[in-house]
């Protein structure tokens, strides 16, 4: 296992480092210490590496993430796991705003809340967040799964495609184009899945589905307030 410190190195260096793993993988298992905040923590990652972050996280931590398991033991800023392609991103505590921005694919799990805008223009991830979510979380998503097992904000799913959405407590208001849903027996597999992946365990039947209308999938003037 290798150590580092961030009292000690750079977030360059550290960066460095891990990205020196996709030509030679010489170890697998990496512990950052004493983070305080700092941006950029672990981005970019292309190996099957795994990352424990102790302590709290700024912008961007483990932004463009590919197959590298990274766990942060605190809370993270605006955009952890943005961009992300695959592999597992956790936060054992919140995270700020847009967590999972962008991100095409993997799983973010987010065990504490998340702030607005958690999930914005998805196309592809799982997000599971143990708590809460704030307002116009899955702005147009369009792929990929959103499970909230707390309450979510305003505009949920506004402009959204194609992301489902599971929310287990109450939804302050629906964004444009989104409406509940029928949860069916393939949509309670797949959610009993994603909770299971991401260790938490809450009964797949009390959570409610929520997708789009398809209603402006294209233009028509009398939608037009709603663009």
């Amino acid at each position: 296992m290798k150590t580092v410190n961030l009292s000690e190195v750079s977030i360059r260096e550290l960066n460095q480092a891990l990205h020196d793993q996709k030509a030679q993988c010489t170890e697998e298992t990496w512990t950052v210490l004493e983070p305080k905040g700092q941006h950029n923590i672990a981005c970019g990652l292309d190996q099957t590496l795994s990352v424990d972050i102790h302590g709290h996280a700024g912008y961007y931590c483990a932004g463009m993430n590919q197959k590298a398991n990274v766990t942060i033991h605190g809370n993270a800023g605006q955009g952890v796991a943005e961009n992300m392609m695959s592999g597992v991103v956790r936060v054992k505590g919140d995270a700020s705003q847009s967590a999972g921005a962008t991100a095409h694919g993997g799983l973010l799990v987010v065990e504490g809340n998340a702030g607005a805008r958690c999930g914005i223009s998805m196309k592809g991830v799982d997000i599971v967040v143990k708590g809460d979510v704030g307002h116009m979380s899955c702005f147009m998503g369009q792929a990929g799964n959103l499970v909230v097992c707390g309450d979510a904000g305003d505009a949920l799913g506004d402009s959204l495609y194609e992301v489902k959405i599971y929310v287990k407590g109450s939804v302050k208001s629906l964004g444009a184009d989104c409406i509940e849903k029928e949860m069916r027996s393939e949509h309670l597999a797949e959610l009993t899945d994603l909770l299971k992946r991401a260790g938490i365990d809450e009964d797949p039947t009390q959570f409610k589905r929520y997708g789009s209308a398809r209603g402006l999938y294209n233009f028509k003037v009398d939608n037009a307030s709603a663009y």
